[in-house]
């Protein structure tokens, strides 16, 4: 009796071109979820980013001033829309929900975007594209290598997409899908929003002692670059005089001071120092023009807890505003602490929130609270 032999025929193998594009397009989805996250994670500073280029824009095209002016107004609505659409367009692709026309969104998006970081490195416009938020910080130029590898993932996905027929997300289930995904996504900007960032990754975050910041880590190291006779060479120690300065590079850069503009004064002269000693409640308010004054109430009775408890706390008030402006404001809040000043921009650094409440002890941070979070002295107490 005859056997049948029965071979199966080999697999076809996967075509490369396949899994490069799948690469891509797992790529491309991942990022755009990635950086709609990171700014959603801190709405407030990619509205000051927004007002950061709406402020460049408006001085360099006077024409449009008014727009871009009306535009820095909703710079926090724009915040968390334009990072929830990354998320949304990046899951949009990851599911291959309605592919083509997403891909051509992004490429807007990715044009747009291209265009500022381009802008602002040729021009020297904006130093930091806060395409990561503070998570990750890019160079001008970076953020514009990162946007041309974007189109390239992109173009590779775009014109590749028979490789990526199968869609994961289809009719109501899809809808459904990306339903939720937007909901998620404004979600987590509007709790940010309302409160503190989930994560803080700026130098007074919880846990960081903020005198130790103000020094270097390791003494710093330099190398001089000098020129003559038309060439250009490096020293680590200064030469004779017969060369000619050019320039001054730290070697070790990241030893250096991780805060460098941090300075809070009165009239009576500097404070920096005593404020990062002992037990302080420091309420901070940024702009007396912007401040949330439904908390008032609370807020003094936080202070009168703060003069009464056995934990020698100091309450104060550290602010931007001008003398003029915060002596009114503080009257009509009744506010009877002691208050400082410091720059604008370390307070917005400082605390997402206006105003809002930072609690030190010995230049440590030991919490921080929005306005909308202000706790009971018992509270305070635990913290310290």
């Amino acid at each position: 009796m005859a056997t049948s032999v029965f071979v199966s025929a080999p697999r076809p193998a996967t075509h490369p071109l396949r899994v490069f594009t799948r690469v891509c397009w797992l790529l491309l989805g991942v990022v755009f979820i990635f950086s709609g996250l990171v700014k959603l994670n801190d709405p407030v500073g990619t509205a000051l980013k927004f007002e950061e280029y709406f402020d460049v824009f408006s001085r360099d095209l006077p024409v449009l001033s008014g727009l871009f002016k009306s535009l820095a107004s909703s710079s926090r609505l724009l915040s968390i829309l334009l990072s929830a659409a990354e998320v949304i367009l990046g899951t949009a692709v990851l599911l291959r929900w309605h592919l083509r026309p997403v891909l051509w969104v992004l490429l807007a998006l990715l044009t747009f975007f291209g265009f500022l970081t381009f802008y602002s490195a040729a021009f020297n416009k904006v130093t930091d594209c806060g395409c990561f938020g503070d998570f990750i910080k890019l160079t001008p130029w970076t953020s514009f290598g990162k946007d041309l590898f974007l189109l390239g993932l992109w173009a590779v996905v775009f014109f590749n997409q028979r490789f990526l027929r199968r869609t994961f997300a289809k009719g109501t289930l899809g809808l459904m899908m990306m339903t939720f995904a937007a909901a998620i996504a404004i979600g987590i900007g509007v709790r940010a929003l309302g409160h503190l960032p989930y994560f803080d990754f700026l130098p007074y975050k919880v846990g960081n002692n903020i005198g130790q910041l103000m020094k270097a880590s390791a003494p710093l190291r330099y190398k001089y670059i000098m020129e003559k006779n038309g060439q250009t060479q490096d020293f680590t120690t200064y030469p004779d005089s017969t060369w000619t300065f050019k320039q001054m590079v730290a070697l070790n850069p990241e030893a250096g001071p991780k805060i460098t503009d941090f300075r809070v004064w009165n009239d009576a002269g500097d404070y920096t120092q005593e404020l990062l000693q002992g037990n302080k409640l420091v309420l901070i308010v940024q702009n007396t023009d912007k401040t949330d004054r439904d908390r008032f109430v609370l807020i003094n009775q936080l202070f009168a807890g703060a003069q009464k408890s056995r934990r020698g706390i100091t309450p104060l008030i550290i602010t931007s505003s001008s003398p003029q402006e915060f002596d009114v404001f503080r009257h009509n809040a009744n506010f009877a602490v002691p208050y400082y000043y410091a720059d604008a921009t370390v307070l917005k650094s400082m605390i997402r929130s206006n105003p809002g409440f930072i609690i030190l002890k010995d230049g440590v941070v030991k919490a921080k609270y929005h306005y909308h979070d202000i706790p009971t002295i018992g509270k305070v107490e635990e913290k310290l």
